[in-house]
């Protein structure tokens, strides 16, 4: 089973895909990590990523493409993956529907996490987290039972993510629109395009994913 989850930053495509990893016995494949390992590793593509990023360059799609390939013919993605991060272009959604064709593969579900921007921003803004134990709080909806004591491991310092600031998020949200929300109409055309409501509780949206995923 291959996934492809959609949706700004903040929709809570992070939370869902560990679940799904768990479940389903999948793979979450985030492209960010795979330059990383690539880069590390000395292999062919890591060296060309690497120059490109070196030279202060986006890595090219064909690069892109060519490690996702590469990444799910190991014997952990057996059972399939979950993209994380890719793609963001229709280009880049038909170069992958191509290179999975090749292989024999396709893509089962392509699922959108819809949200209500402005919930959104105000769930981004509040959040922080313990700097020991990494336990996640809010500003309004998830505060520690004892002021400034974390629940988990009773630590007295939190820190934020300093993108973490309305206008930090507005502008990542308005990327997203622009760069991304434009392949919806692809896939929706080849019939995979599947929305749940991102804003319900976390249990809910995983209800909702299965759901959608039993459907497939």
């Amino acid at each position: 089973m291959n996934l492809i989850l959609l949706g700004p930053p903040g929709a809570g495509k992070g939370t869902q895909a560990k679940r799904l990893e768990q479940r389903h016995n999948l793979i979450q494949l985030s492209t960010g990590d795979m330059l990383r390992a690539a880069v590390a590793s000395g292999s062919e593509i890591g060296r060309k990523a690497k120059e490109v990023m070196d030279a202060g360059h986006l890595v090219p799609d064909e690069l892109i493409i060519a490690m996702i390939s590469d990444r799910i013919e190991q014997d952990d993605c057996a059972k399939g993956f979950i993209l994380d991060g890719f793609p963001r272009t229709t280009r880049q959604a038909e170069a992958l529907d191509a290179m999975l064709a090749e292989k024999g593969m396709k893509l089962h579900s392509v699922i959108e996490m819809k949200v209500n921007e402005d919930i959104l921003v105000d769930r981004i803004i509040g959040r922080y987290i313990c700097a020991t134990c990494g336990a996640g709080y809010h500003d309004r909806y998830l505060r520690p039972k004892v002021a400034g004591v974390c629940d988990n491991c009773g630590g007295t310092e939190f820190r934020r993510r300093a993108d973490d600031t309305e206008d930090t998020v507005r502008t990542r949200l308005a990327a997203y629109h622009t760069q991304t929300a434009p392949i919806l109409p692809y896939y929706q055309g080849k019939g995979v395009l599947q929305a749940v409501d991102g804003m319900a509780g976390i249990d809910e949206v995983t209800d909702q994913i299965e759901q959608v995923l039993g459907a497939a």
